[in-house]
């Protein structure tokens, strides 16, 4: 399973709005296309955007300028306009940033030669993606044990990374050691990342999973029907605080009054160390619809009321047991642990 493909210098990526009831597979082949994809989530989760945006500038050269310091002043203005487009997520800025460098270190050599390079460096961002999913994968699978009822929330798997995700890279290497761990996917309203796409992927990998609405989570921990938490991030601070799919923070204090763990996944793409605290990461405000209407599309609320719809809240670093990279699993103190991997 995969979630973008690149072959042959055409991109492709599987709309995830449609998810579960359709599989429709739809070629990117503007920057206008990708920036879109991304806005309208088709194309979701920090490490997939952060993949998929490099392949987007890679097929919007074709639209630059053929006169070099055009060329260069167009490349420029299009990485700027693709970051905008979702600014919680680091990955997606931090894959651009690598793009922007490597473009400055070659800028002497020809036209040609600076497109295969950024193609080289999209090819790469990608590779290296699925590299770090095994990897949080490995590291992470220490910390389950067999029978283990593990709760995730959001979607942090194929769906979201070139690889096998993040906190889901986590629960299918699981899976193939002790087989019979079990999965509860919050639905994580608004958008139902949880319902449709994290149960939808576990089921079709044959990871057991059951769908529960966001506020049944501390039922089942009073009932002893979870024991651990794993859960992704879209943008980790230099003192541990992690913003993630808004629900995050009440999930994180709930496993805190019933003694489970909290753990989230991330590589080592997603830590901002130019933010000391988590209060200084950028929170995406988007469409009140998305809280109206279930898929944009059955109204849930009387039409002329109000509706606010932060995408990510922030957990406080307190709050997370540890963090699983592909460097390793991070404990407190966190500020220190970070700064020795990063």
């Amino acid at each position: 399973m995969q979630s973008i493909n690149f072959k042959n210098n055409r991109l492709f990526y599987l709309d995830q709005t449609k998810l579960p009831l359709k599989e429709i597979w739809l070629e990117c082949t503007s920057l206008k296309e990708g920036f879109m994809a991304i806005k309208k989530l088709s194309v979701r989760g920090a490490p997939l955007i952060g993949v998929f945006s490099a392949y987007c500038i890679y097929i919007h050269l074709k639209d630059l300028p053929s006169n070099k310091e055009k060329f260069l002043k167009k490349l420029k203005e299009s990485l700027e306009h693709l970051k905008s487009c979702r600014p919680t997520a680091v990955n997606l800025s931090w894959a651009l940033n690598r793009i922007d460098e490597i473009v400055i270190k070659n800028k002497d050599k020809s036209l040609i030669r600076i497109k295969k390079i950024i193609l080289k460096e999209a090819i790469t961002i990608h590779k290296e993606d699925i590299i770090l999913c095994r990897k949080i994968g490995e590291y992470g699978v220490k910390l389950v044990n067999k029978g283990d009822k593990i709760l995730t929330h959001c979607n942090a798997g194929i769906l979201a990374a070139g690889g096998e995700g993040t906190a889901l890279a986590v629960i299918y290497k699981a899976n193939r050691v002790y087989k019979d761990i079990m999965v509860f996917a919050d639905e994580t309203r608004p958008l139902l990342q949880g319902a449709r796409l994290t149960a939808w992927e576990l089921a079709k990998n044959k990871v057991p999973v059951t769908v529960i609405c966001d506020n049944m989570a501390a039922f089942l921990m009073q009932k002893g029907q979870i024991n651990k938490i794993i859960v992704g991030a879209d943008r980790i601070a230099a003192n541990g605080d992690v913003a993630n799919k808004i629900g995050t923070y009440s999930l994180a204090v709930l496993a805190k009054y019933h003694k489970i763990p909290f753990y989230v996944a991330a590589p080592f793409s997603t830590f901002d160390v130019t933010l000391e605290k988590g209060e200084y990461i950028p929170i995406e405000q988007r469409h009140e619809n998305e809280v109206h209407k279930i898929i944009n599309k059955v109204l849930i609320t009387p039409a002329d009321v109000k509706a606010y719809n932060p995408a990510f809240d922030v957990t406080p670093n307190e709050l997370v047991t540890a963090i699983i990279t592909d460097r390793g699993i991070l404990y407190p103190p966190f500020k220190y642990n970070i700064s020795k991997i990063i």
